[in-house]
């Protein structure tokens, strides 16, 4: 099912307000706000799509509302037609050089609002596909290092403010070069494809599930403690190992699996995500130099292994 689109329309005049809301309603989720500061706030805990914003307002006029907007690392993004009765060409021009997406002059035509806001309501959408895309591994459809590193430095000042703790597996394919030369790198895909499958359904509904690089995947687990992640690391193992991938070459055999090495903090300004990923990381090299297809966690004192 498509999502409805949401535009804020920031106007001082009720009957403006109506208006727009009238002409704008049966095709997008209508926002209002009464004044600058209301549209500030609307804006940075909804998000809206599009923010239609009147220019002459009491208080705070829509110069100084854009202005805000654009400071403002959660609306700065958010596209802003500016709506206004000025035909003061200078006007048209502050706005656009400020970063407007476009400039309505009042009396408004309902055919002319409807159009101008689908073609920028239909660029959002353009945007955020390509935004999309560019977080996505192409060839699991997991997410991608990139968004990875997004999210892992958003949960992670998350965690500070919020006190909470983070986990992370850091997954690896064992022996997946010899299962390559063994059957060739199309096959080698497939394997990838249903590995990602595996971990995306023990995981996806729990944190962030990404391909790292090569046979490499990391999950991201916020709010989860050693216990809750490492049953999901578990689970994981599990279900490749259920997935039956065997695969002979010369005097070299056996079935694939993956080894886990894992991590747990508690988030705090004295350090940053990339200790968590290092961890975890070292275990998983310390997991696959010992044995591999089992599961390392770094304890206080020492390494320690889960499972095998």
């Amino acid at each position: 099912m498509t999502e409805v689109q949401s535009v804020l329309v920031i106007d001082d005049e009720k009957i403006n307000l109506k208006i727009i809301s009238d002409i704008l309603s049966d095709e997008v989720s209508i926002m209002l706000a009464k004044s600058g500061e209301q549209g500030i706030r609307k804006a940075i805990e909804y998000k809206p799509d599009l923010i239609l914003l009147d220019v002459v307002m009491p208080e705070m006029d829509g110069f100084e509302t854009m202005a805000r907007l654009r400071h403002n690392v959660r609306t700065s993004a958010i596209p802003v037609i500016f709506i206004t009765a000025l035909n003061d060409s200078s006007h048209e021009e502050k706005a656009l050089l400020m970063g407007a997406s476009d400039y309505i002059q009042k009396p408004l035509h309902t055919n002319i609002v409807q159009a101008r806001v689908r073609l920028h309501l239909q660029l959002v959408k353009q945007r955020q596909m390509l935004e999309k895309l560019a977080n996505i591994d192409p060839l699991t459809s997991l997410a991608n290092r990139r968004k990875y590193q997004d999210v892992i430095e958003q949960e992670w000042q998350r965690a500070i403010t919020h006190q909470g703790c983070l986990s992370l597996l850091v997954i690896d394919i064992d022996n997946f070069k010899q299962y390559n030369d063994c059957y060739g790198h199309a096959t080698g895909d497939k394997v990838l494809q249903q590995v990602a499958m595996v971990l995306a359904k023990q995981a996806l509904d729990k944190g962030l599930v990404a391909r790292y690089g090569g046979e490499e995947f990391v999950i991201l687990l916020p709010d989860h403690s050693q216990e809750d992640a490492v049953e999901v690391a578990r689970l994981c193992m599990q279900g490749v190992e259920a997935l039956n991938l065997a695969y002979s070459h010369e005097d070299f055999s056996g079935k694939v699996t993956v080894s886990v090495g894992g991590s747990t903090k508690l988030p705090n300004i004295s350090c940053s995500s990339d200790d968590l990923f290092n961890t975890a990381d070292e275990m998983l090299g310390l997991a696959k130099k010992s044995g591999k297809n089992k599961i390392l966690w770094k304890l206080p004192s020492n390494p320690h292994t889960i499972a095998e």
